[in-house]
């Protein structure tokens, strides 16, 4: 077993070999995202073989919306893990209760605010998202119950991102392979056993969020923490102002990119020149969704690991170091998305087979994979560079960047495509690919000047690189 000293070490990314401690830290947030992955697959396996025909466009359609807010709500969290990491870098731990105190209390007011409006907007958001008219009354109920549950979900991942600000990636990994256990369990009980279709995928997401944030309170009481929690920490204190205005940004581009990828699901969902090609379109575009988030698992692990692990360098002065973990990452990343996009272009309709035995909604969610392969290989390019500029207080920058790739290229090319070519998805996908290539080259030419400019403030410009890593 670990000394304490070592488990401190480890959460100390500012020293010793870079691979080594990005890679370990990375590996247990890669597998918090798998099991998230597979979490929202569960669903779509469940109700494709057990529901009806309508049910893969319903929790398509609806899990779409939830997933659009949890992506934002953590976006705003990742304010927190940024503000967390720097003040651990810069050793001021003492400042770190004070932050979590006010996360709580400015998420808890967002929770209340999203479920009044999931659980009454629910008929006019079905609706904005163009849900076929089959699965209309089954997509309204799948937001309503997850509306209904929506703070068991905002707490899980307010608490994940709180440990991975303090290093520790572990935990989240616990509590989210928790609630995938409690929700293939309940899946198949109330989808197959109880005949409760998509109602059943609903409940059966909420109640394994919250168990899962249950007993992660439950372990979180158990474990020594590197800050103490105070009454008198939760109030809305200017940490509260820090945090949102890192968060605020992340969480507005991230907004951005979610309506992005509803725009994509409403063009997809009035693509076909027949009606039964619109519903193996929208149903094959839903099944391809959740492949692409098998896909995009390393990108994402890899922004995630490398804010945190910047964070705690530029608090201690390091630029150098950091710039050395961005290259480690795109080497990374960048290598294991070659098979990624591989399996991704040659293998899309064996691995939609998981999904669903309908031929025709395989071919559809092979068609989008076709398209979309390449973003495995640029993605853990231009999240690197995301996560270098999260952890330099650059959220701004990262929301403009990300407001060119949505709105200069995707969504016009997914547009334009859709009405060349409404019975293919193949173009649809590629639009990812090409708005992430066009991305890199924002991000390659501010980063020409950040660099520069970051060195000459810690002094490391005529240096050289440390030999450690």
């Amino acid at each position: 077993m670990a000394t304490e000293q070592q488990r401190v070490d480890n959460m100390d990314f500012t020293t010793g070999n870079i691979f080594k401690k990005l890679v370990g830290f990375m590996i247990p947030i890669l597998g918090a995202l798998i099991l998230q992955t597979m979490y929202g697959a569960v669903d779509i396996v469940v109700v494709g073989w057990f529901g009806t025909e309508t049910s893969i466009s319903a929790v398509s359609t609806g899990s779409s919306l939830i997933n659009m807010i949890v992506f934002i709500l953590c976006g705003l969290a990742m304010g927190v893990t940024v503000l967390m990491g720097r003040y651990i870098g810069e050793g001021n731990e003492r400042r770190l209760g004070r932050v979590i105190g006010g996360a709580i209390l400015t998420f808890l007011v967002i929770a209340a605010i999203l479920t009044l409006l999931l659980l009454v907007g629910a008929p006019f958001l079905a609706g904005w998202m163009q849900a076929p008219a089959d699965a209309l009354s089954q997509t309204i109920t799948y937001i309503r119950i997850c509306g209904g549950g929506i703070v068991f979900i905002i707490g899980y991942n307010l608490i994940s991102s709180i440990f991975r600000g303090i290093g520790n990636s572990k935990l989240p990994l616990l509590f989210v392979g928790i609630a995938c256990a409690v929700n293939i369990v309940l899946d198949i009980l109330f989808v197959a056993g109880f005949r409760m279709d998509v109602a059943g995928a609903a409940l059966a997401t909420v109640i394994a969020q919250a168990v899962s944030l249950l007993l992660s309170l439950l372990v979180c009481r158990k474990i020594p923490l590197p800050f103490t929690l105070k009454k008198s920490d939760l109030v809305m204190s200017g940490e509260v102002k820090r945090f949102l205005a890192l968060g605020l940004p992340i969480a507005f581009q991230e907004l951005l990119t979610q309506l992005s990828f509803l725009f994509l699901l409403s063009f997809v969902n009035g693509m076909g020149t027949t009606e039964a090609i619109r519903l193996a379109s929208s149903s094959g575009y839903g099944i391809a969704n959740k492949l692409v988030g098998l896909v995009m698992l390393v990108p994402s692990a890899l922004m995630q690991s490398m804010s945190s692990f910047i964070a705690q360098n530029v608090g201690a002065g390091k630029e150098r170091r950091a710039e050395k973990s961005m290259g480690y990452g795109m080497l990374f990343g960048g290598s294991i998305g070659i098979v990624m996009t591989a399996a991704a272009f040659f293998g899309g309709q064996f691995l939609a087979s998981l999904f669903t035995d309908n031929v025709a909604y395989q071919m559809k969610a092979a068609e989008y994979l076709q398209g979309f392969s390449l973003e495995a290989i640029v993605t853990s390019i231009l999240f690197s560079f995301i996560g270098y500029y999260n952890g330099h207080n650059q959220t701004l920058f990262v929301m403009l960047q990300g407001m060119a790739q949505s709105f200069l290229v995707r969504l016009p090319m997914a547009y334009v495509m859709s009405h060349l070519m409404p019975d293919s998805l193949v173009y649809i996908g590629a639009a990812a690919p090409v708005a992430t290539v066009f991305g890199i080259v924002i991000n390659m030419v501010y980063f020409l000047y950040f660099s520069r400019r970051e060195l000459m403030k810690t002094g490391e410009l005529k240096q050289e690189p440390e030999q450690s890593a």
